[in-house]
């Protein structure tokens, strides 16, 4: 795949094996995912709309901590690559470019159980952008 937008990690405790892992974000065009690297358990989420220049985050206090984090990425709308502000909670993922204000926001669609850990994986699985 192509496109490369958002790829980071957040060390915290898996709320599938309980182990203080890696939680790997990947963010794209078509869908977002978030995966334990110790047990594989992987959560994505699929686009429910993009704004420019919308404030604040349009993420929902969920089930689990909210996490508030910063990755750089290249934007879609202004085309720079600089740091953009990640929400991601239970059932929303919302991206927001600090250049231009453009905003992704996902909604949870699918959780699995990987069988082993991803290990060094760093693309999406995800249909190219239209």
């Amino acid at each position: 795949m192509s496109e490369r937008f958002i790829f980071t990690r957040h060390r915290t405790r898996c709320y599938h094996c309980g182990e203080d892992a890696d939680q790997i974000i990947k963010a794209v065009s078509a869908q977002a995912q978030v995966i334990c690297s110790a047990c594989g358990a992987t959560r994505i989420f699929i686009p429910r709309f993009e704004s420019a220049g919308m404030g604040g985050t349009c993420t929902a206090i969920g089930c689990y901590e909210l996490w508030t984090l910063e990755a750089d990425g290249r934007c879609k709308n202004c085309g720079v690559t600089g740091p953009h502000g990640l929400a991601v909670g239970c059932g929303h993922l919302t991206t927001r470019c600090r250049n231009c204000g453009y905003t992704h926001f996902y909604r949870f669609n699918l959780e699995y159980m990987g069988k082993r850990s991803v290990g060094g994986a760093d693309e999406v699985s995800a249909p190219p952008a239209p």
